[in-house]
């Protein structure tokens, strides 16, 4: 008798050939292409749970990594909806060498073409004039950027990156569908597929003999440094929208790999007819600017008034040969749609050809005989605005009800120029992981270009994406598509190629002039609230254990320990329960856990706005605190969950990002604002706590339990009973968390902490000898804490510990005086107002 589970399956049962055309792993006659047959016949012999369980790793390793893609609500404009995962499909895209060649071949033609057409736009506008394009078809077209007329970048290319998104046609050859030119994105995240895939299948992706990516952005690299000629270590910078950006992972792995700067719009300045980075140290020179921003909001002065994504005056410096951007300014004007359908004439034109490359057949309904056919096949067509707003998606008619098909119409019609036809792609269908069997999915491959010394180079796999369903039209990252690695397999091994620029010798940059003040400023604060959470966390954990403690609480001490919790770890006051069960309630499902989750949200904001100086471990520990804050949510906890269980792994989490920053991180200024951040707080999170709980007089015993509360919060109990083995004593525990520079928690540890940080930061030249201001507080706020008398602190008056009370808040606001010269002084580059008219122009 034959046992069923012990037979193998085939590559056929894994994955049956489609009966129809679009396949890209059998050809027409059913038979399995030679560059897919390792691979099916390796995953065929993985069972099922096992590809499921290389894909859940592949998961965690892309959560890990912070690797993410912000999803939007239907209305662009409205706030972040949703912040997921990058999704990765273990089953690679599989491309022969053969036909990559084509496709590489053209690309790079298709790349030169784009980069003349580019020149000639703001430049002669040859074509316009020996009616090659319409006019329409440019000036008709906010991509068209007036301003940018005359605009040339240093050596032969204008576009420096370009991407194409590509589907296979009816007759197996790639097909162009969209030119992506002015940021293009995707290079980044095809680098994160691979690194995933080469450990999550190592064997496989070693034996199948893939080319490598580092080429590309060695390439990449080497060509951004190149733009500056005239400093042989240029800075250079990459412009990002923000961590909300949908594509902000990306923007700061690319930073980080190439080892560029990471900047926003506030982080920069014009002066002096350069564009300089606000540092540490004040003003550094930005010579390249990599744009992940999109042509109209990088300049609000010449561009987009509203815009908060650009730099004033920036279009200025370019004009002027001291800044240069790259892709260049006004290149969007490329992803017009209703381009590719003079392409062929174009690249006639230019060339002398017509691009080897074909792209989708397009109708623009500007020409009265494209707009007829548009009009007549609406039904069958996908429509296109030639230049898409914010949130704008295409228009797809075999899916489209008769009265979304009229008021398409309707929108033609009230201004042609703006939309292109396109005929609805029968797609190209590749194997996908669903439920641990393969599955045909749509996919569409976008391929990158960057230009070198002499053409242009092409990356040798690029960006999969697929449609979540078989029948899926819209194959988009907001739609929800997922991703594949795109394996170019070789058929000789290739030459390694490193990550070193050998070019350009490494130089070494002072720290104070190579990290934007606004990072530096966001290490701080991540401090900060990290510290606060903390804290909040703690209180409430020790709220939760004296409550459900063998020892029935007294009002007093109930009133009190829900009084420190109402001033230190809520947002609005919190009524007092009529019994301890209604306490419980509403400290678990009260305004504490909602102000905790405010805070550890503004925490890992600020660890977004970081992202590029932290590792891979710290930002691991950072995602599980972000797992965890919904447990912190009433509605979504269990009833019967303990609080523990709640509060426990996030103070655990807590604690480890602490260990991991403080053992891991270079002790430069990043670590050190950082350090100061946390230290200011956790002195001022002290002092509050000692001053609410110790503030009211109590009788003994509720005394000695509310000083054994503190130092429960404060984790000295422990030390407390080693050094003196009795109760807590009111001015023993005071001298534990105030004065004792042994115990890392107690206020005068933080303020030496805080003073040795300040001196290592870089002085004001204009002090001399004289004591910079924050210095100077600190100094005067250590020496009246040192000199703090016990028994004046533990006296009380009139029920309660007046002068205790006082000298907290004295502690308190100097803390927060010290925290703002700080920033005064580190963070804040006030500028003088700008001149946004030409001093020539004056007077005519």
């Amino acid at each position: 008798m034959t046992d069923e589970s012990a037979i193998t399956p085939t590559v056929e049962d894994l994955y049956p050939p489609l009966q129809r055309s679009g396949d890209a792993v059998y050809d027409a006659t059913g038979n399995m292409l030679p560059h897919w047959n390792y691979v099916m016949e390796s995953l065929a012999g993985m069972p099922g749970s096992i590809l499921n369980d290389r894909q859940a790793k592949a998961r965690r390793l892309l959560r890990d990594d912070g690797a993410t893609y912000n999803i939007y609500t239907d209305n662009f404009r409205d706030k972040l909806n949703d912040s997921r995962t990058w999704g990765l499909d273990l089953i690679p895209n599989i491309i022969s060498s053969d036909d990559w060649a084509a496709i590489e071949s053209g690309l790079v033609e298709r790349a030169e073409l784009l980069n003349l057409l580019l020149r000639d736009i703001y430049g002669p506008r040859q074509l316009i004039r020996t009616g090659v394009i319409p006019p329409e078809v440019i000036y008709a077209n906010r991509g068209f950027l007036r301003a940018c007329q005359g605009l040339r970048m240093p050596g032969e290319h204008d576009l420096i990156i370009h991407a194409a998104d590509m589907a296979r046609g009816p007759d197996g050859k790639m097909m162009v569908l969209a030119d992506r030119t002015q940021s293009p994105s995707g290079a980044g995240y095809a680098l994160e597929n691979r690194t995933v895939m080469s450990r999550v299948l190592p064997s496989l992706f070693r034996d199948s003999h893939v080319h490598r990516l580092a080429g590309y952005f060695r390439q990449l690299r080497s060509k951004m440094q190149s733009l500056c000629p005239h400093r042989p270590s240029p800075r250079i910078a990459v412009l990002t929208p923000g961590p909300r950006n949908e594509t902000y992972f990306e923007h700061a792995y690319l930073a980080n790999y190439l080892g560029f700067y990471l900047v926003q719009s506030d982080d920069l300045v014009v002066r002096g007819g350069f564009l300089w980075m606000k540092s540490l140290d004040g003003l550094s020179r930005v010579d390249v600017l990599m744009r992940r921003v999109d042509d109209w909001f990088c300049d609000p002065v010449e561009l987009r008034g509203d815009s908060r994504l650009g730099v004033p005056g920036l279009l200025q410096v370019v004009r002027a040969g001291n800044l240069v951007v790259a892709n260049s300014l006004g290149s969007g004007i490329l992803e017009s749609p209703a381009l590719l359908k003079y392409l062929p004439d174009i690249g006639r034109a230019l060339l002398g050809r017509e691009p080897r490359l074909s792209s989708v057949q397009t109708w623009w309904c500007g020409d009265a005989s494209d707009l007829a056919y548009v009009l007549d096949n609406l039904a069958k067509l996908v429509v296109k605005p030639t230049y898409r707003k914010p949130g704008e998606l295409s228009f797809f008619g075999p899916k489209a009800s008769a009265d979304e098909l009229a008021e398409m119409a309707a929108l033609i019609k009230s201004d042609p120029q703006r939309y292109v036809g396109q005929p609805v792609l029968e797609s190209s269908f590749l194997p996908t992981l669903q439920n641990e069997v393969l599955a045909p999915r749509p996919a569409i491959l976008r391929a990158f270009t960057v230009a070198g010394t002499g053409s242009y180079s092409v990356m040798p796999g690029g960006l999969t994406r697929v449609g979540l369903k078989e029948d899926a039209l819209l194959i988009s990252g907001q739609a929800g598509a997922t991703s594949k690695d795109t394996w170019v397999v070789a058929s000789e091994p290739e030459r390694i190629v490193t990550n070193q620029h050998e070019d350009v010798a490494p130089a070494r940059e002072s720290e104070a002039t190579n990290l934007p003040s606004r990072v530096l400023e966001n290490l701080f604060w991540m401090g900060r609230y990290a510290e606060r959470a903390e804290a909040c966390l703690r209180l409430l954990r020790t709220a939760y254990s004296m409550l459900n403690g063998e020892d029935p609480l007294s009002s007093d001490l109930r009133l009190t320990l829900l009084k420190a919790v109402t001033e230190l770890a809520t947002i609005a006051p919190m009524k007092t329960p009529e019994s301890d069960e209604a306490m419980i309630e509403a400290l678990r499902r009260g305004e504490a856990p909602q102000s905790i989750a405010n805070t550890l949200n503004s925490m890992l904001f600020c660890a977004d706005e970081a992202k590029e100086l932290l590792s891979s471990d710290t930002y691991r520990v950072i995602n599980d605190i972000r797992d965890a804050i919904p447990l912190l949510d009433g509605d979504e906890q269990d009833a019967y969950l303990s609080p523990d269980e709640v509060l426990d792994p996030l103070v655990t989490a807590l604690m480890a990002l602490a260990g991991l920053t403080h053992e891991s991180m270079t002790r430069g200024y990043g670590w050190r604002f950082m350090e100061l951040g946390r230290r200011i707080e956790r002195a001022m999170q002290t002092g509050r706590l000692a001053g609410t709980l110790l503030g009211p007089e109590m009788m003994e015993p509720e005394q000695s339990r509310v000083a054994e509360a503190l130092l429960l919060t404060l984790e000295g109990l422990i030390t407390y009973r080693r050094r003196y083995g009795a109760r807590p004593d009111l001015r023993s525990g005071l001298d534990l968390v105030l004065l004792d520079t042994d115990n890392p928690r107690s206020v005068m540890y933080q303020l030496g902490n805080i003073l040795r940080q300040l001196r290592k930061l870089p002085s004001h030249a204009g002090y001399l000898h004289e004591l910079p201001p924050a210095e100077k507080a600190l100094i005067e706020c250590s020496t009246r804490v040192r000199l703090f008398t016990l028994s004046e602190l533990s006296a009380s008056t009139e029920g309660e510990r007046k002068v205790l009370i006082e000298e907290m808040q004295t502690l308190d606001n100097a803390l927060m005086d010290i925290s703002d010269m700080i920033g005064d002084r580190y963070f804040d580059h006030r500028e003088d107002s700008q001149q946004l008219v030409d001093a020539r122009w004056e007077g005519l």
